[in-house]
């Protein structure tokens, strides 16, 4: 286990080198001219020319690559070319945001998504089966803007149970230790903020976690529908096991593994993903700050956030792999 994983963790490193090359290479490519930019449209053609030298723009776009890898391996992701302020303290408020909503939303996809599948499994065939998964395919075939514009207009506006925007509450704002609200209210012992916390993170957590909900169901369901089928299964109820026993005990280990697959890709995805979600809801995470960046040009932003959620992705399929062989021992990596 410990060669593998070091030899997955090697094979990282030119996944990332390419996807830098590609990432570099298009917002290069992206019209507009940063300096242009942060000076305004008035700025002369000399001080254009001057902010260009200073920020090394001229210099050829392989020389500029070099430059940016030699400042990563050094553990620094460059500055802003906006704020002039470290990339690698400015992004971890927004990436803090973004990883406890999708912590959130994946919570809720997996509960609700893994025992609607058991279930439909279960009761094959009969109504809840029907009901769950034409929800399922509902839930996928629903654009996220639309829920989250009609969550907002039932439970915010008209019900006025849940807050619409934001993270907190801004007449009572949190003191931010690790920029994970939940984490820090909690280590303050602020149980008021943390309840305030936890309702702004209800309807985008919903809204973001729906797809991924229905694609879990749907995976779920038809990996416990081979499994049940399987001699063991059926070996286990000749015994006289009760059915929620051959279910949750035999059937759902076995069935795990596609299942944990589709939740490992899903999480990666909605890291870097959840932009109309953010938008939406206010929510200030590492999608907007990237999507901000675009339309600032500013290159040193772009590219640090995609390779940081980038690494957070291989990383979470790494995690994956490594649970395969914990949920299946006959699962060996040699």
């Amino acid at each position: 286990m410990l060669a593998y994983s070091i030899r997955r963790i090697l094979m990282l490193i030119p996944v990332l080198v390419g996807m830098s090359i590609i990432v570099f290479s298009i917002i290069r490519a992206i019209p507009g001219d940063p300096a242009l930019t942060i000076l305004g449209e008035k700025a002369t053609p000399q001080a254009i020319a001057d902010i260009r030298e200073a920020l090394g723009l001229n210099n050829p776009w392989y020389i500029q690559y070099f430059d940016y890898m030699k400042n990563i391996l050094s553990g620094n992701l460059g500055e802003s070319l906006q704020t002039n302020a470290p990339i690698s303290d400015e992004i971890m408020p927004y990436l803090a945001a973004t990883t406890e909503l999708t912590i959130v939303s994946m919570l809720i996809a997996v509960f609700i998504g893994v025992n609607a599948g058991i279930l439909s499994a279960w009761k094959q065939n009969s109504w809840f089966d029907y009901c769950a998964m034409l929800i399922a395919l509902v839930g996928v075939s629903m654009p996220i803007f639309w829920l989250g514009l009609m969550e907002q207009w039932v439970f915010a506006q008209e019900l006025k149970w849940l807050p619409s925007v934001g993270r907190d509450n801004s007449r009572n704002p949190i003191e931010a230790i690790t920029h994970f609200y939940i984490l820090d209210t909690m280590m303050a012992g602020r149980w008021d903020q943390l309840w305030e916390v936890i309702k702004h993170l209800i309807l985008p957590g919903i809204a973001l976690g729906t797809i991924p909900m229905a694609i879990i169901a749907r995976i779920t369901r038809s990996s416990m529908l081979e499994v049940m089928r399987a001699d063991y299964v059926r070996t286990a109820r000749a015994k006289g096991l009760t059915q929620f026993w051959v279910v949750y005990k035999h059937a759902l280990k076995n069935a795990l593994i596609p299942v944990l697959t589709v939740i490992g890709l899903q999480t990666g995805l909605l890291l870097g993903g959840a932009v109309l979600t953010e938008t939406i809801f206010g929510w200030p995470g590492v999608g907007r700050y990237i999507v901000t960046a675009i339309g600032n040009r500013d290159y040193p932003v772009i590219q640090s956030g995609i390779l940081v959620i980038a690494t957070i992705f291989v990383l979470i399929n790494l995690l994956v792999d490594l649970l395969y062989a914990y949920i299946d021992p006959r699962i060996k990596y040699r």
